[in-house]
């Protein structure tokens, strides 16, 4: 049942005569106020409960005596005071106003009948707003014993999970006096809980321990938090290393009342620590052992492979020397023979039919210059003229030289690129190893055969191919149906000497120069063969820009010779000296003959007339370019024709040469050298002229 509208509770009504109990709910249910009506006073003490707000009895309900009210009055909780309005009758009026019909001891409040509804209702709003209070009181004291309750519980629960815990947790005050400690105290310093709270830390911990950590705990008293690790042996002596920290407590005021003590005993961690540390010492100990077995190893197979090396090195040498001696013996034998022969028929005073052994000392001397020619292209050294060319074209002007040099038994079929393929290469030397292909092709077709040339582009991406990397080629392929060749031959068909031609029907360098020219035009070369299914080898020649289209040369302007042109020449092989001294006087050249730089330079800054340089390359000292350049500081117009059996600076024409210079290879015939020097003083007369 609901309060009343002034919060006091329930009226009680108790009056047995007649309708005053139902007269006196009526007027107060007009206030709004609850009430229960009783038929006796036993009936009230039954319905008594903490929502009664006053109790409203009549003279007539006590007249029989007021035991069934006082004793449930008398059982009211301290905070209870319950008020009783008694309504005398009127007949009371004749009684002392001292004296009472209740006991003073209850809160009762006597009113003389009749009493109008006014003031009925006045009497009973003002004990239900004293009853009101004190179920203010009642809330408050249900809500401190609820809160006292959570706090004891609360206390409890902490207090249970601190004894849990194995570290030790405290709280000690300002003064160092412990006023929390959790039950791991007493396994630590062997103390029940209870002697520990109240003690001084020194009294617990020790003066040793109390000594080293005062400074500490001062600090932190002052507002410091302090982490630290420290051994701390238990009482049986035995090892325990421990983590401390101190974290100060503050109270409403932010000042420090005291500080929080938490140690944890981190001896297992430390030993884990420390065993992994050790292991891991000993794990680097046997990985250096390791290591410096697979040192000693790796050291010994790198000997065993560079012993290996050079045992196939010096094989290598061997059949290089070898193959270079046999093939040089042959040649030498026809020149030194010739020779012989016409220094002999001159001695006897015949020259008829000397020219047959000259031509063959002279094709003899042709046969080592193409050997050296050969070598220098497998190194890599030898001197490129590399110039635009459109492969296509180069491919296609081939035919007539192939039928005549394959013969009638090698069909040749020729299948070009739509598109022109424009390279920078030396074209003479591409043809050179064109014609060294189809030759080659030839020989594994003896019964005759198809030889193809096939020219197209190619784009490669990255492990497309396993033997050239990513780029955009002109592929060139000479492929044929001839024998092919086992997997065991494709391994060494680039090796300097390597032949499986009889002895005197090849010297095993054709394919060895083939790659080092490819190599050294920055181009590559691989082998596609199968024994009876022919052999195609494929030459991949990096694409250029096609606005380069290929040089034409100019023709020299020749001039009239014998007017005594002065022509310089450096040269450090007396023999060479010699030769080129005659054939240029032969000429009608004024010749300076000099053996180096040194030499030279004296004469190139002068003022005597100097309208041509000859230079070897590889000289001592200073080399022929360096010399040239020199000499164009103080003759910048000076033509410089460079002579070069091999000179590793001069592989790349285009980068080696300026304008106004070029450059003759040895061995030379001595036509090609005065059409050389012709052709450098006439370039010198027109660049003059312009």
């Amino acid at each position: 049942m609901p309060d009343d509208a002034d919060g006091g509770g329930i009226v009680h009504i108790v009056a047995p005569f007649g309708r005053d109990a139902s007269s006196m709910a009526a007027v107060l249910a007009t206030a709004g106020l609850s009430t229960q009506v009783a038929a006796s006073l036993e009936a009230l003490g039954a319905a008594l409960d903490d929502q009664a707000g006053v109790v409203l009895i009549t003279e007539e309900a006590v007249a029989g005596g007021t035991e069934a009210l006082l004793e449930p009055l008398s059982r009211q909780p301290t905070w209870s005071d319950l008020p009783v309005i008694l309504l005398r009758s009127p007949r009371a009026h004749r009684r002392s106003p001292f004296e009472s019909l209740l006991p003073r001891t209850i809160n009762v409040v006597e009113l003389d009948r009749p009493l109008g509804s006014i003031s009925l209702l006045s009497a009973v709003q003002g004990a239900l707003r004293a009853r009101a209070k004190q179920f203010v009181v009642r809330d408050q004291m249900r809500a401190l014993a609820d809160s006292r309750s959570a706090l004891a519980r609360s206390e409890a629960e902490l207090r249970l999970i601190a004894d849990a815990m194995p570290e030790l947790i405290a709280f000690v005050d300002t003064s160092m006096h412990y006023r929390f400690a959790n039950k791991a105290y007493e396994a630590w310093f062997d103390l029940p809980v209870g002697e520990v709270i109240g003690k001084h830390v020194r009294e617990v911990v020790g003066s040793r321990v109390w000594e080293e950590r005062l400074p500490v705990m001062q600090r932190v008293l002052a507002g410091e938090e302090h982490v630290f690790e420290v051994s701390w042996p238990s009482r049986e002596g035995r090892r325990r290393d421990c983590e401390v920290r101190y974290s100060p407590r503050r109270a409403v005021d932010g000042s420090v009342d005291g500080f929080h003590v938490f140690v944890t005993d981190i001896t297992v961690a430390r030993k884990a620590l420390e065993a992994s540390r050790q292991h891991a010492q000993e794990l680097e100990t046997v990985v250096a052992e390791r290591t410096l077995e697979l040192q000693a190893q790796m050291a010994a197979r790198e000997a065993s492979e560079a012993a290996l090396r050079q045992s196939q090195k010096m094989e290598a040498i061997g059949q290089l020397t070898g193959g270079i001696a046999h093939d040089f013996n042959n040649m030498l034998t026809g020149i030194l023979s010739a020779l012989d022969i016409v220094r002999l028929r001159l001695e006897m005073g015949r020259v008829d039919d000397l020219e047959r052994f000259l031509d063959t000392a002279t094709a003899s001397s042709q046969r080592a210059a193409a050997l050296t020619q050969r070598l220098l292209a497998f190194s890599r050294r030898q001197s490129l003229d590399a110039r635009p060319v459109e492969l296509n074209e180069r491919v296609g002007s081939m035919q007539q030289l192939l039928r005549s040099t394959l013969g009638e038994t090698v069909r040749i079929h020729t299948e070009v690129a739509c598109a022109p393929l424009h390279a920078t290469l030396d074209a003479n030397q591409f043809e050179s190893a064109l014609l060294n292909l189809a030759i080659n092709a030839r020989d594994a077709m003896p019964g005759g055969g198809a030889l193809t040339l096939r020219c197209f582009p190619l784009r490669l991406g990255e492990g497309d191919h396993a033997s050239v990397p990513a780029g955009h080629y002109a592929v060139v392929d000479v492929a044929d149906t001839g024998s092919g060749m086992p997997p065991d031959v494709v391994e060494r068909a680039f090796e300097p000497f390597f032949t499986t031609k009889p002895i005197g029907k090849g010297t095993g360098l054709g394919m060895s120069m083939v790659y080092g020219f490819m190599q050294q035009s920055g181009g590559h070369i691989a082998i596609d063969s199968r024994e009876g299914q022919g052999t195609t080898i494929s030459l991949f020649i990096p694409l250029v820009d096609a606005g380069a289209g290929p040089a034409q040369d100019e023709p020299a302007t020749p001039m009239a010779l014998g007017d005594g042109q002065s022509i310089l020449v450096v040269e450090d092989d007396p023999q060479v000296r010699m030769l080129v001294t005659v054939v240029l006087e032969d000429l009608g050249y004024r010749v300076e003959v000099v053996g180096d730089a040194d030499e030279a330079m004296p004469l190139l800054a002068s003022s005597r007339p100097i309208d041509l340089l000859v230079s070897d390359v590889g000289l001592p000292g200073l080399n022929g370019r360096q010399l040239a350049e020199i000499a164009r500081q103080s003759r910048p117009t000076l033509p410089v024709l460079f002579m070069t059996g091999y000179a590793e600076k001069a592989q790349d024409r285009a980068a080696f040469l300026e304008p106004g210079m070029s450059m003759i290879a040895k061995p030379f015939l001595l036509d090609a050298f005065s059409d050389a020097v012709r052709n450098a003083m006439a370039e010198a007369v027109q660049d003059t002229q312009a």
